[in-house]
């Protein structure tokens, strides 16, 4: 039943996932074995995370990791670390993560987890990046594809292709980036990851619309929404609904704008996620007649 909710996760049908994970993780704690319970709950904790719902993801992970812990699970350890370095990189606490970040790498090198280490080379790269420092960012970034690329783990051979397109899109240099982020949408078309192929449509979306290219942006947001709503990702949903608010009314249409940031409003205050203030100031600006939002 895990094993089933690891791959419609996969295949980003989140909600399918989460279903066969609580029934995994019944069966585990009926038959009292600790380390499949630890297991299921870190897999809806990242279940969650990929939905956008972060605070419960939280709490899944500090669940799993207690578990890990009491039975000397270093894997899992690393692992649940990881998702909650994963989670406060969300919530904006950067500093935290790092901290969640580097005690994962370490495990992960210790036990000569090569996936696990990639990923938290990744995640550290996220993380420089929500400081500012997109050169380090990068560094984590390169060496991260390097183990991905070398194991065949495709899903995060696109992952780490993607953020160094975000990287590259941070220093201005948006056609690099553009370059990153069509190799990222074609593994992940041809993994089938609906959740990372919505992701890489919106990154080609806010490139366009750097370029000054808005109805390519706009129909690159579209289909990034319409694959959201496909697979329940609420949080990004919001995110591109939020984005095409901000063309609608680069545009001067306000009352698009408006029903735009309203819907997204809504979602964000639904999942108790910080982009709600973002987007509350949006309408406020709107109803004071400040048209000078800059874009998304």
């Amino acid at each position: 039943m895990g094993n089933l909710g690891s791959a419609y996760a996969d295949l980003g049908e989140v909600r399918l996932a989460i279903e066969y994970y609580e029934t995994a993780l019944e069966v585990a704690r009926e038959i009292g074995d600790c380390r499949g319970e630890g297991n299921r709950l870190g897999n809806l904790g990242s279940a969650y995370i990929d939905l956008g719902e972060v605070r419960r993801a939280i709490e899944y992970y500090e669940t799993a990791l207690e578990i890990a812990r009491e039975i000397g699970d270093r894997r899992g350890q690393g692992d649940w670390l990881g998702g909650l370095g994963l989670s406060y990189t969300y919530l904006g606490e950067v500093r935290r993560a790092i901290e969640y970040y580097e005690a994962a790498l370490e495990i992960a090198r210790e036990i000569g987890d090569r996936s696990g280490e990639g990923t938290r080379l990744g995640n550290l790269g996220l993380a420089y990046a929500d400081l500012g420092e997109v050169r380090q960012a990068i560094e984590y970034y390169e060496q991260a594809l390097e183990i991905d690329r070398e194991i065949g783990a495709r899903r995060g051979e696109g992952v780490w292709l993607d953020n160094l397109g975000n990287a590259y899109a941070d220093l201005g240099e948006v056609q690099r980036a553009i370059e990153y982020y069509d190799a990222a949408l074609e593994i992940a078309r041809g993994i089938r990851d609906r959740h990372n192929e919505g992701n890489w449509l919106g990154g080609l979306g806010n490139a366009y619309a750097d370029l000054g290219e808005v109805w390519r942006a706009i129909e690159y947001y579209e289909t990034a929404l319409e694959v959201a709503r496909e697979i329940g990702h609420r949080c990004n949903e919001g995110i591109w609904l939020d984005n095409l608010g901000l063309l609608a009314e680069e545009q001067g249409d306000l009352a698009r704008a408006r029903k735009l940031w309203e819907q997204a409003l809504r979602i964000f205050e639904d999942i108790e996620d910080p982009y709600a203030e973002r987007v509350r100031d949006w309408l406020a600006a709107l109803e004071e007649g400040d048209a000078d939002f800059g874009t998304g």
